[in-house]
C-alpha cells in the first residue's frame, strides 16, 4: 500500500468529521479510545488499514490489533482499539473503515475457496474487477492473507495472481497468465496462439484458452499434438472458460448427466437449487464439463496435461465442484471479491474518553472485558 499520506484528509473524509475536529479544538481536546469490528465473520485483514493510519498520524495514536493476521473475527468482535487525539484521530474514520472491511471479508472468501478444492491451485485473477488500482490492491492483499489461513489447514491455496504490482504478496516477483481470449483472435486459431506464445517465450510454461471457437476438446487435442514435449513435462495447461449461454464441445444436457454418472453419481442424486445444477450439468464451466475435459485429454494419451478452470468460481461454486470431484489443477478466481457489499461496512466507535467508558446505548459489547 502506497505509503504517502492522503494529501487533503479533510476532502476526503465525512464532513460531520471535520466539523467535529474542529469544535473539539475549540473546546479542548480529550484522548479517546475507537473499537472498530465487522457485523458478520471475517479474517483479520488489518495490516494495509494500520500501515495507512501510521503513514497520517505516526506513533501518536496508540493501535492495539485483538487477533492476529488471518485468525476468524466474531460478528461484532472488534478487530482493533485505537486510542490517540480525538482531534486527531476524527478524519481518519472514514479513509481507516475503507481500508479495514473489504478485504476482511475477502480474505474470509478467499480461505473458504481454498478450503473446500484444498487439492487445487488457484490464481487471483481480481483486478480487472476492482474500482482502481487501490482496491486491486487490498483484494490481493486480502486473498494472500486467506490463502495464508487455507494453507496453515493443508489447502494449496493461492499460488500467485494477475499482476506484477501485487505479485509480492503472494511471495512472486511478477504477475502470472498467459494469453487471453484477445490473443486468440488476433492469431487467427488456437493452436496458432499457442505456438506465438512459444516462439515469443520459449520454455515457459504454457496455459492456452480453448472456448474462444467453442471446440474446446479439438482444440487443445491440437495444441497436445503440436507440443507433445510441454505435456510430458507438465508444462502445458488449458484453460476452461466456456460462456455461460452453451455447452462444452460434445456436451448437452443428457451427455452433461451421463459424464457425472460415469464419474460422481452422487453429486447429482439429492436436491439442488437451480444455481447448483447449473454447475454440475449445465452449460459454461460446469463438473460435467471438466470431467468431459479431462476424459478428452486421457483418452487421447495427454494425462500429463493441466485443467485450469475459471468463470464465476465464487465459494458456493468451488463447493459444488469438490462435491462433484472435478479433475481442475488449478482454479482462476476474482470471485472472492465480496458479493453483497454491505457485508464489508465495517464501524468503528468511540467506547472510552479519558480512560473513562462510555459509547452509545446498544454498542455496550464494544466496552473492553474486565482484564482486557
Amino acid at each position: 500500500m502506497d505509503a504517502t499520506p492522503t494529501p487533503d484528509l479533510a476532502a476526503w473524509t465525512d464532513s460531520y468529521f471535520s466539523r467535529t475536529r474542529r469544535i473539539v479544538e475549540r473546546f479542548g481536546d480529550t484522548r479517546v479510545t475507537y473499537a472498530v469490528f465487522l457485523r458478520r465473520p471475517v479474517l483479520m485483514a488489518a495490516r494495509l488499514a494500520i500501515e495507512w493510519l501510521r503513514s497520517v498520524r505516526g506513533e501518536s495514536v496508540v493501535i492495539e490489533p485483538m487477533y492476529e493476521e488471518g485468525a476468524e473475527v466474531g460478528a461484532g468482535e472488534p478487530l482493533l482499539y485505537l486510542t490517540g487525539s480525538f482531534a486527531a484521530l476524527a478524519e481518519t474514520e472514514t479513509l481507516l473503515l475503507q481500508r479495514l472491511g473489504p478485504p476482511c471479508v475477502a480474505a474470509w472468501n478467499a480461505r473458504e475457496m481454498c478450503l473446500a478444492l484444498p487439492d487445487v491451485a488457484f490464481l487471483a485473477m481480481d483486478a480487472r474487477h476492482c474500482a482502481g488500482t487501490e482496491m486491486a490492491e487490498l483484494m490481493a492483499y486480502a486473498a494472500s492473507v486467506g490463502s495464508r489461513a487455507a494453507q496453515a489447514k493443508g489447502a494449496k491455496g493461492f499460488i500467485g495472481n494477475a499482476t506484477t504490482a501485487t505479485a509480492h504478496y503472494f511471495g512472486r516477483d511478477t504477475g502470472l497468465g498467459t494469453m487471453p481470449h484477445a490473443l486468440i483472435g488476433y492469431a487467427g486459431s488456437t493452436l496458432r496462439a499457442a505456438e506465438m506464445f512459444v516462439e515469443t517465450f520459449p520454455g515457459e510454461p504454457l496455459t492456452v484458452l480453448v472456448d474462444y471457437f467453442g471446440a474446446e476438446i479439438t482444440d487443445a487435442l491440437a495444441v497436445c499434438r503440436r507440443f507433445p514435449s510441454m505435456v510430458a513435462e507438465g508444462k502445458l495447461a488449458f484453460r476452461l472458460d466456456t460462456h455461460g449461454g452453451r455447452f462444452l464441445e460434445t456436451l448437452d444436457p443428457a451427455a452433461s448427466y451421463a459424464v457425472l454418472e460415469r464419474h460422481a453419481p452422487e453429486a447429482i442424486r439429492r436436491y439442488r437449487s437451480e444455481e447448483e445444477l447449473r454447475w454440475l450439468v449445465g452449460t459454461g464451466v460446469s463438473a460435467a464439463a471438466v470431467w468431459r475435459f479431462r476424459e478428452a485429454l486421457d483418452e487421447a494419451g495427454f494425462s500429463s496435461a493441466k485443467i485450469v478452470g475459471s468463470s464465476g468460481f465464487s465459494v458456493a461454486k468451488c463447493r459444488i465442484m469438490a462435491e462433484a470431484r472435478a479433475p481442475l489443477d488449478v482454479v482462476g478466481t476474482g470471485s472472492f471479491l465480496p458479493e453483497a457489499w454491505s457485508e464489508t461496512y465495517a464501524t468503528a466507535d468511540i467506547v472510552a474518553y479519558d480512560g473513562i467508558p462510555r459509547v452509545k446505548v446498544g454498542r455496550e459489547f464494544l466496552l473492553r472485558r474486565p482484564g482486557a
